[in-house]
């Protein structure tokens, strides 16, 4: 039984099936941190040589926002509650970026902190924030402030639930002397609370009825679009029924990269800035629309209102009918409902549309192929290396990428194998994703070879010093094969490229460069592998060495910052902005693959391209 109320959490979370838990101490949150202590070393005594289920194992980052994205990408990877833990003031604050990635791409996580001792409260204390109000925007659902023992179990059952059942983030706030004080169940009397463990996933599949006229308008559809989310990961099998049977090609917004392979002829890749030309045109030309488990924010991106009838299939309500009108909007499992939807839907006989879709993805494949072959200025061009990435990742590869210019090429240029997990901060876009999300799939599937793709831009900010974090653990994992790969091109990349794409402005050299840092010397002097590119040559044998590393392996790629990260359709506003960078004096606009830029931009603006 436990002890103190410290003990009792940690019993409790265990008993929900919480395995793992990401953070950092604190004299905040000491109690629990001694009760986790006490846990691992009784279980070691009692489950020596038995197959009960281990202890919570504690898993030390350098940054409390790291944890809560480790928690976020533990949540996506694994379908499981994340648990992130910090300290009181400083350390709880600096959860929030984490815990609102996961929040906005609709992840379970609980965050656990610390507070000062309750006789303290509103006295001004050292590291006293407010912070159920801090919480109250990031963990909407639920923020459980316990302040006497009887309380905390039915804060910790709730915090649980909740998040699991609403796929939202919770917190629970612990002040430190009550932490430490004996654990006393609640007593039989009226205002006391009895709660219990437990939660079980419901099947929501729609009425008969709604299944019916989405099926309608679908049967009635000669070309039909798909696009597929986050929700559509778990029914890649379903997915592909439907598409063979209406006859559709498929998109994927970024969130739903490994819902299908992208060996499939009808698989158009990424929709949106970061998109491809086949998923444009294939929602340009639609007449009808089924959009699954996605919240893709971008309706320019999709059919012109008015051009397409549209489905929607959502698990969540509030996101239906948010990004295009759908005709019908179906509450429910994507893999569910699409298996009670596949029987009403009639086999389209004519494969025109189909036809058409295959010819625009193979074009567009060889196009990627001759763009990341195309020889850069300044670096490596940095299609190449996600490009040769594809040519040799294993089948049951996870792989993270962070946000910037670096999301483009994972978007576009790495092929996702059946069986591969892939994912990056999607709502929040926040950069210094992608490490954490590495580091927790690792520890979620250590077997499994896990690459992350970072820019230096995010490698400054936060990325680097979770390196750290995997020099510290990695001989626990079976597989030591955990690659970063940073592309190192002095810029601030994406934004750069905003700047004379979106305002018109040339590169403002004081907001866009950053210093050239040696990486993979980094990593070498923290006990890991490091690997220099800086030549085309070098970029397939770099990934076959390390693929077949003994230890976790930084790959830094000298790249150059002026390779385009074009979108799949140039608009004339686009055309016309860049075209007036560079008669404004881009600072860059030398570089031979700027040039390339002009022509594609050309093709929209006549009689500006040789400006």
């Amino acid at each position: 039984m436990a002890e103190t109320v410290g003990d009792f959490i940690i019993e409790r979370l265990h008993a929900w099936g919480v395995r793992r838990i990401y953070g950092y101490p604190g004299d905040g949150i000491n109690g629990v941190f001694g009760a986790l202590n006490r846990a691992q070393s009784e279980a070691k005594k009692r489950h020596k040589g038995t197959d009960q289920p281990g202890p919570i194992e504690f898993i030390q980052v350098r940054h409390e926002e790291m944890a809560a994205f480790m928690a976020a990408a533990h949540a996506k990877f694994t379908g499981e509650l994340g648990v992130c833990i910090a300290t009181s003031g400083p350390g709880a604050s600096h959860l929030l970026t984490g815990l609102y990635d996961a929040r906005m791409d609709h992840m379970p996580v609980l965050a656990i902190t610390g507070q000062q001792a309750r006789a303290a409260l509103g006295g001004h204390y050292q590291q006293e924030l407010d912070l159920p109000s801090m919480f109250k925007d990031v963990a909407g659902s639920f923020v459980g402030f316990a302040t006497m023992p009887a309380q905390v179990r039915h804060l910790v059952d709730r915090a649980v639930r909740i998040a699991l059942a609403e796929r939202a983030v919770t917190a629970l706030i612990l002040p430190n002397d009550l932490q430490d004080i004996p654990y006393e169940p609640p007593g039989r009397k009226h205002g006391t609370l009895h709660s219990g463990i437990g939660y079980a996933r419901p099947r929501v599949v729609p009425s008969d009825e709604q299944l019916r006229q989405a099926a309608d308008v679908l049967n009635a559809g000669r070309k039909v679009a798909i696009l597929v989310g986050a929700g559509a990961l778990h029914a890649t099998d379903e997915v592909i029924a439907v598409a063979e049977k209406l006859g559709a090609g498929v998109a994927k917004a970024l969130l739903g990269k490994a819902a299908l392979p992208d060996d499939l002829p009808w698989v158009t890749g990424s929709i949106g800035l970061l998109g491809t030309k086949p998923s444009y045109d294939m929602m340009t030309h639609c007449d009808t629309l089924l959009m699954i488990g996605s919240g893709f924010p971008y309706s320019e991106f999709l059919p012109k209102e008015g051009d397409a009838r549209g489905v929607q299939i959502d698990i969540k309500a509030d996101m239906l009918s948010l990004r295009y009108p759908m005709e019908v909007n179906l509450v429910g499992d994507s893999a569910e409902t699409l298996r009670a939807l596949l029987p009403l839907l009639e086999q389209k006989e004519d494969r025109l549309w189909r036809e058409r879709i295959e010819g625009w993805v193979s074009d567009w494949w060889k196009t990627l192929e001759k763009r990341a072959h195309e020889t850069a200025k300044d670096g490596l061009n940095p299609q190449l290396s996600v490009w040769e990435l594809s040519k040799r990742i294993p089948s049951n590869a996870i792989v993270t990428s962070d946000s910037g210019s670096v999301a483009n090429w994972y978007a576009r240029d790495l092929q996702v194998q059946r069986g591969m997990m892939c994912s990056l901060s999607g709502g929040l876009a926040s950069m210094g994703a992608a490490v954490p999300y590495a580091i927790a799939a690792k520890f979620a599937y250590p077997e499994r070879p896990v690459i992350a793709l970072v820019g230096d831009g995010a490698m400054q900010m936060n990325n680097m010093a979770e390196l750290i974090t995997v020099a510290k653990y990695w001989q626990g994992w079976s597989d030591p094969r955990w690659i970063c790969m940073v592309l190192n091109n002095g810029d601030l990349n994406q934004v750069t490229w905003e700047q004379r794409v979106m305002e018109g402005d040339p590169k403002f050299e004081v907001s866009q460069d950053i210093p050239s840092v040696p990486y993979h010397r980094f990593a070498e002097l923290i006990g890991l592998k490091g690997i220099y590119v800086d030549h085309p040559e070098q970029m397939a044998t770099a990934w076959d060495d390390a693929l077949a590393s003994n230890r976790p392996v930084l790959i830094e790629v000298k790249s150059d910052p002026n390779v385009p990260p074009l979108p799949p359709h140039v608009t004339l506003a686009q055309a016309k902005a860049f075209a007036e960078t560079l008669l404004k004096g881009d600072p860059d606009q030398g570089n031979v693959v700027v040039e390339t830029a002009k022509q594609v931009l050309g093709a929209v603006l006549p009689g500006h391209h040789d400006k």
